[in-house]
């Protein structure tokens, strides 16, 4: 399956120094006015749980919250982008999604891109976060998106993927079966067999599946998608394909209990 978009993610700097950040932050804000450049380059290039050194680094030496000084000293979408970058992962992923929906317009792609890699553990852990806030993501998903996109995520939000490594192979080509005769055999598509498929089984077992789907029909899971499905619904099945082409989300992501 072809890569789909951008979709780069933050590795660890190979050559993290935690003092040395938290000095070039202490100087970017020394004197009149702030360097935007220099805070912007120092924790957009570190993966969250560096930046979360970098904080506690800080509170250690300096004797003040990073977040709270920035605070101070950025404005606009500058500083609406730096506090992001300073929040754990859950937090961020849940400022991200209200962000998304209660703007001027949902941002599909935004939602799509949260819920469809997140771990089941991850998903529970936004959910309760956004709940911390002024409604449950669940609703606020559903009174902002329609049709099959809608059922998706809920689905998505359900955590309830499985996350074992076991390939059953009767299951897998039976999956596939049900895809191909959901898709490319009929007229008209049976989304719901897609959602069922791609929502519930695990990353590995996709991976079968998409094997036997190709063996079958003779065409890319990629390539079915986007002759059936369009718009947003087609956006969130291929970002689940993909994601279980790229294999398990990494276990480093950052995310500690909100």
């Amino acid at each position: 399956m072809a890569a789909i978009g951008n979709r780069g993610t933050v590795v660890e700097a190979a050559a993290f120094n935690v003092e040395e950040d938290v000095n070039r932050l202490r100087g970017a804000m020394k004197g009149a006015g702030t360097d935007e450049a220099v805070v912007i380059e120092v924790l957009a290039r570190r993966t969250i749980a560096q930046r979360q050194r970098i904080k506690e680094a800080y509170k250690l030496t300096v004797g003040k919250d990073l977040a709270g000084d920035l605070q101070g000293e950025l404005t606009g979408n500058t500083e609406k982008v730096v506090l992001g970058l300073l929040m754990i992962a859950p937090k961020y992923d849940a400022y991200e999604l209200r962000t998304a929906i209660k703007g001027s317009g949902t941002e599909e792609a935004a939602l799509i891109d949260i819920l469809a890699s997140r771990t089941n553990a991850e998903i529970r852990a936004i959910t309760e976060v956004y709940m911390k806030g002024t409604s449950h993501l669940e609703d606020d998903i559903e009174a902002d998106t329609s049709g099959m996109f809608k059922r998706v995520l809920v689905s998505l939000l359900t955590a309830g993927r499985d996350e074992s490594n076991t390939v059953n192979e009767t299951q897998a080509v039976q999956d596939a079966k049900d895809i191909y005769e959901a898709g490319e055999a009929c007229w008209g598509t049976d989304e719901v067999k897609f959602l069922t498929v791609l929502c519930v089984r695990n990353r590995n077992h996709l991976l079968r599946v998409f094997e036997e789907y190709q063996k079958i029909s003779g065409r890319d899971i990629e390539d079915s998608i986007k002759r059936e499905m369009s718009g947003s619904l087609e956006d969130v099945f291929l970002a689940i394909g993909l994601v279980s082409e790229t294999s398990q989300h990494s276990l480093q992501s950052g995310y500690t209990n909100p």
